[in-house]
């Protein structure tokens, strides 16, 4: 969420910014903004004034009863009751405009960094880097659902018969590929410096609203509406939320945290070839880093975490690209964004699985994630990033489809000791 002071100090650069975003109505809005503070800004001055004023003339109400003068106390009396009417009227002023400030900044998205390039789509995003070459497979290369079918690793028509479409079942080696990669992106983030975190994969509507999800992406989220609980879209909800209402000390920083959970996503609308097989899935696993920073720290803590995300891809033998995301294609809470992406040999197309982002002091303000300076012992908010580290499911399309052999699947080397086998076959 953006800051007043942010807003009211520095408007032109936040409209700037949000209209590279192209949210709609940019200067509309944040002109409400500004009013709605103005106003609950004008209440409180009238309150401090009339505060001030009753306490002065209920000091003189005690003098004028000393002196006997009570009908002159009882007049003051009077003006004392009408502007306690006056002040409760105020702060109900000031209740409602602060709740319809707030509201407004819910829906306002993060604005973003002057490296972000412009445009409006995904086909404006940038190419910042290119790794590890396409392999020739030949001619007819499977596709990974129909290598899953033929080396009976994975079955999607019994995913559908126990909870429906985008839920696959994992079997034999496919379900020790998978663990294998768990265990492997973990082992990697902890040598990393990144402590382990088994969260909760259930979060409540404070923990969906702290870092963004809410209000902006609810339609995306499973709600379990008895309970008014949400299954989580991705780690980095639960873990950042560790940090909701924490000042923290500045040599506690930056903090690093890695996390394995399943996640869940409605993908309300997904349709056509481009979500068969793994490509999009309702349920799926992926490891998460996230980082607490200091706003002098941030940008190196997201260079780290890029080269981590790198490094894996590298490790894993996929090809692969890093993409500067244009400001019409980041998330609604992202300052800066990369998009981690790996070709699919068989299917002719890039397949994302990572954005790495710099949330800078957004996620922040809304949960009140705060540290406490070494030097000043001034409080200040946090910056929050966060990445996948990886998300499993087109990982694993890529490794089958891409090392697919007339004798069966080769396994990448680094995962061998990992999974026990060398060969799908």
């Amino acid at each position: 969420m953006l800051t007043i002071k942010l807003i009211t100090e520095q408007t032109e650069r936040v409209i700037k910014g949000l209209e590279k975003k192209h949210f709609g109505n940019a200067e509309e809005t944040i002109d409400q903004v500004i009013a709605l503070d103005k106003k609950r800004r004008a209440a409180q001055t009238t309150l401090d004034k009339n505060l001030a004023e009753a306490k002065q003339l209920a000091a003189r109400i005690g003098a004028l009863m000393k002196e006997g003068k009570r009908e002159e106390a009882e007049a003051v009396k009077a003006e004392v009751a009408t502007l306690k009417a006056t002040n409760a009227a105020l702060e109900e002023e000031m209740k409602t405009a602060a709740e319809d400030t707030q509201n407004l900044l819910y829906t306002i998205p993060n604005i973003p960094y002057d490296e972000v390039p412009e445009g409006a789509h995904a086909e404006d995003n940038v190419v910042e880097k290119t790794g590890n070459e396409v392999p020739d497979l030949g001619p007819n290369p499977l596709p990974h659902w129909e290598l899953a079918k033929k080396y009976n690793l994975i079955d999607f028509d019994l995913g559908v018969k126990i909870s429906g479409a985008g839920f696959p079942v994992y079997r034999g080696k496919g379900a020790r590929l998978q663990r294998a990669l768990i265990n492997f992106f973990l082992d990697e983030a902890r040598n990393a410096g990144y402590e382990e975190i088994m969260p909760p994969t259930v979060v409540n509507q404070a923990s969906g609203y702290g870092t963004g999800q809410l209000p902006d992406k609810e339609g995306q989220m499973y709600h379990c509406t008895a309970d008014d609980l949400y299954l989580i879209p991705t780690a980095e909800v639960p873990v950042t939320n560790i940090y909701r209402d924490v000042i923290l000390d500045e040599k506690e920083l930056p903090i690093k945290n890695t996390a394995y959970t399943q996640c869940f996503r409605r993908e309300a609308g997904s349709y056509g070839k481009d979500v068969r097989g793994l490509n999009r899935l309702h349920e799926f696993s992926k490891i998460e880093i996230v980082r607490i920073d200091t706003p002098e720290h941030s940008k190196e803590s997201h260079k780290e975490m890029l080269d981590h995300v790198e490094n894996l891809v590298k490790k894993l033998e996929l090809p692969y690209r890093i993409l500067r995301l244009c400001g019409g294609d980041m998330s609604f809470t992202a300052a800066l964004c990369f998009d981690f992406e790996v070709y699919s040999a068989a299917q002719e197309r890039w397949l994302e699985v990572s954005s790495v982002s710099n949330f800078d002091a957004y996620q922040a303000n809304r949960l009140k994630c705060r540290y406490r300076r070494t030097e000043d012992k001034k409080i200040e908010l946090c910056h929050t990033l966060n990445g996948s580290a990886l998300a499993l499911p087109r990982i694993l399309a890529a490794i089958l489809e891409n090392n697919q052999t007339p004798e069966g699947i080769r396994i990448p080397k680094v995962l061998v000791p990992y999974c026990g086998f060398d060969m799908i076959d």
